[in-house]
């Protein structure tokens, strides 16, 4: 493991996979939604390939995640109801939609509320 880098030791789904809870090695833990993961997906579809194609999408309210799929050692796939499984969700993406969930989560409420758009 390269200086830096953070390791889970636990991913597990919760409340029907409407929650994720992940555990990692520095003994910090987060538990965020599906829509959370869902609306703020590392995919292209999401992300876009720079900061000005970034989107903003509603209607995840109520999206679940059916599958964890690992992929090597350094990230998993989710898989959501939606039919949404292109994000790859590497350890320190997953640590910073955590951490700083609390500074994301209103700027994407903000954003779909500009667009008129509903969670």
């Amino acid at each position: 493991m390269a200086q830096g880098e953070i390791w889970p030791t636990e991913i597990r789904l919760r409340e029907g996979g409407s929650k994720l809870a992940v555990s990692f090695e520095n003994g910090e833990s987060y538990e965020m939604s599906a829509e959370y993961l869902r609306v703020e997906s590392p995919s292209a579809e999401i992300q876009g390939h720079s900061p000005l194609e970034r989107k903003f999408i509603g209607g995840k309210k109520n999206v679940k995640i059916t599958e964890i799929a690992p992929v090597g050692n350094y990230a998993a796939r989710l898989v959501f109801d939606d039919g949404h499984e292109s994000g790859i969700f590497t350890w320190e993406v997953l640590h910073h939609l955590g951490k700083f969930h609390d500074d994301i989560w209103p700027i994407y409420l903000a954003k779909i509320a500009e667009k008129g758009l509903s969670r």
